[in-house]
């Protein structure tokens, strides 16, 4: 079982990487930009429902990873 400060390393990433996401879904949404870069990933317009899918999926990472915090 990971410790509590592996699982807080993992929260602070997950974090990280949620915010990346809404970021690129926002801009690539109110077309601010035309396409978006996460890292090595472009992404444009088209990918919108994959990023609502990463977006969902960093969610329930995050409230898994804070109930392991909390004790729950």
């Amino acid at each position: 079982m990971a410790t509590k400060i592996e699982i807080q390393r993992r929260l602070t990433f997950k974090r990280e990487a949620l915010k990346a996401a809404e970021d690129a879904y926002l801009a690539l949404l109110k077309g601010q930009v035309q396409s978006y870069a996460i890292g090595s990933r472009n992404l444009t317009k088209f990918d919108l429902p994959e990023l609502e899918e990463t977006i969902a999926k960093l969610e329930r990472e995050v409230d898994n990873l804070e109930n392991q915090i909390n004790g729950g």
